[in-house]
């Protein structure tokens, strides 16, 4: 069975950091593409970052910009999104999706090209 398990969420102050990592099983993860999205109550799911298969290349959300990272280690299986400076706006439910490129495309917006979904984990920035 193909499978995220999605961990790090939780409540935070703003301005404060949090950490998500999601573990792939079932699948090799170096041969996908892997796509950090969130989704806040009565909002449509969102992009936040993307990274490549080998790491090489990312890109992130315009309103995110030099305060999330998004990494992966491979040899664990695991990608990771780091998250600095938070605001209650990046509240949500944050999720990590897997896709194979069969078409080529990075970081897709279509969010049917993604294979394998992580099964969403909250943050909540409050005070």
């Amino acid at each position: 069975q193909l499978q995220f398990v999605e961990a790090g969420g939780g409540l935070v102050q703003p301005g404060g950091s949090l950490r998500l990592s999601c573990a792939a099983s079932g699948f090799t993860l170096s041969n996908y593409g892997i796509a950090w999205f969130r989704q806040a109550p009565g909002k449509e799911r969102e992009g936040v970052a993307c990274i490549s298969d080998d790491g090489r290349r990312t890109s992130y959300r315009e309103s995110v910009k030099g305060r999330f990272t998004v990494s992966r280690d491979n040899a664990k299986n695991t990608a990771y999104l780091e998250m600095n400076s938070l605001t209650p706006v990046d509240g949500g439910i944050y999720y990590c999706a897997a896709d194979d490129a069969a078409d080529d495309t990075f970081c897709p917006a279509d969010l049917s090209k993604y294979n394998v979904w992580g099964q969403g984990i909250w943050v909540a920035v409050s005070t």
